[in-house]
């Protein structure tokens, strides 16, 4: 940094440390449940306004700042509890492969998994192994693309997420050189063309346009299950989600219920996507009558991050100490350095994607669930926005846009 650079710096340093004082700073202290600090803030893969598509996932805000929330140990659900909620307990793979497609690359992204899986009592899972592979878009281990600290945390998402539902699978991680539809859409291809994936997850999404339907033959892989995020702003669409090729997964609260059969409740959460397509066809298995296209979603799982997974990401501007979590906090530097919460149908995705792997069952497209209604649990409440009381934005018994068909009860609707 010039001398110049590192003046401007400590003056907003300065001023940034003063206008905290009154807040009382401290650093992060050990958290074993769910953190409720009254905000969110966006993956950093959300701004990148350059490119056609971002990632879906919100972590808890830190209460000094913009910044996400950073703690020393675990935090939010377990792989444990994601089990639990979806019946998912004992349940194995045999080394299934679920593929994560992602843009940009994590460097830290093998050393971070092996801590979060470490400290959540799971197997290493690494390349040595054989179960973690990281490629990129062509499906070669280098080049791989460059760094990015917003992308790097919905990798560390993706990577936990499948971890908590499904210890056992294998894990391929595909990076697309950029969050643009041709990038992408070549590293579902890889996944896709990668011997033993049996799922490919896709947890990023952008408006629909014209140039998707040309698009969808990426998406089209029979006997692959195909996941994508349905969204996190609420009612509305986006791509790849509506693809009649893909599951669409929306987003619930996930709340522990003592004393239930299930132990477990769930009700819409507010910022999952939905709606009614204004440029995919309806696919021949999905029958709702309130939407002439392609509806969004076609079932869901939790996405709400004051109900999310704790995840382990270290991939940022800053380094490692108490101070780098200081800088994150305020918004002055970009990343994460520890334990984070986070949710979004960003998580959601990769669950779904599991627990197809789980079950084993080739599909073609998302229509397995609609003929298998008994393996989901029916998501009756809630609503993620304005859309004149439909089922298009209000859950309901049976099918409704927010939460689909359901949420998963075993692997039989899977």
């Amino acid at each position: 940094m010039s001398p110049c650079g590192r003046s401007r710096f400590l003056a907003v340093l300065a001023l940034a440390a003063a206008a905290l004082i009154p807040l009382s700073f401290a650093a992060p202290v050990a958290q074993a449940a769910p953190l409720l600090s009254g905000g969110l803030v966006d993956l950093g893969c959300a701004t990148a306004s350059h490119a056609h598509f971002h990632c879906l996932g919100k972590a808890i805000k830190s209460p000094n700042g913009p910044g996400p929330m950073t703690v020393t140990t675990p935090v939010g659900l377990a792989p444990a509890d994601i089990q639990s909620a979806y019946g998912l307990a004992g349940k194995t793979s045999g080394g299934r492969t679920v593929a994560i497609v992602d843009a940009m690359d994590a460097p830290t992204a093998e050393a971070d998994l092996a801590v979060f899986r470490s400290k959540r009592g799971l197997a290493p899972c690494t390349t040595a192994n054989g179960c973690f592979k990281k490629v990129n878009q062509n499906g070669a281990t280098s080049p791989l693309p460059a760094g990015d600290y917003g992308w790097a945390e919905e990798i560390s998402l993706d990577l936990d997420a499948v971890s908590s539902t499904c210890p056992d699978c294998h894990i391929l991680l595909v990076e697309a050189s950029s969050a643009d539809t041709d990038p992408l859409m070549t590293a579902v291809d890889t996944a896709a063309n990668t011997p033993g994936v049996v799922a490919i997850s896709n947890s990023y999404g952008g408006a629909e346009d014209g140039t998707i339907t040309a698009a969808d033959v990426h998406l089209n892989h029979p006997g692959i299950a195909v996941t994508a995020s349905s969204g996190d702003s609420g009612y509305g669409v986006s791509w790849p989600a509506s693809s009649p090729y893909v599951t669409a997964v929306g987003g619930t609260t996930l709340t522990k219920a003592a004393g239930t059969p299930r132990g477990w409740t769930e009700k819409t959460w507010s910022g999952a996507g939905s709606g009614c397509s204004t440029i995919e066809p309806k696919p021949a298995w999905q029958h709702d009558t309130g939407c002439a296209n392609r509806t969004v979603a076609d079932v869901s799982a939790d996405a709400d991050p004051a109900s999310g997974l704790g995840i382990y990401d270290t991939y940022n501007s800053c380094g490692t100490s108490s101070f780098c979590d200081f800088l994150i906090a305020l918004g002055l530097a970009q990343g994460a350095d520890g334990w984070v919460q986070v949710g979004g149908t960003s998580l959601s995705s990769p669950i779904i994607a599991s627990v197809y792997a789980l079950a084993g069952t080739s599909v073609n497209a998302g229509s397995y669930p609609y003929a298998h209604t008994s393996g989901l649990n029916d998501v009756t409440t809630g609503n993620n926005g304005s859309c004149g009381g439909t089922y298009l934005c209000t859950a309901g018994p049976g099918y409704d846009g927010p939460t689909g068909l359901g949420t998963p009860n075993g692997t039989s609707g899977f």
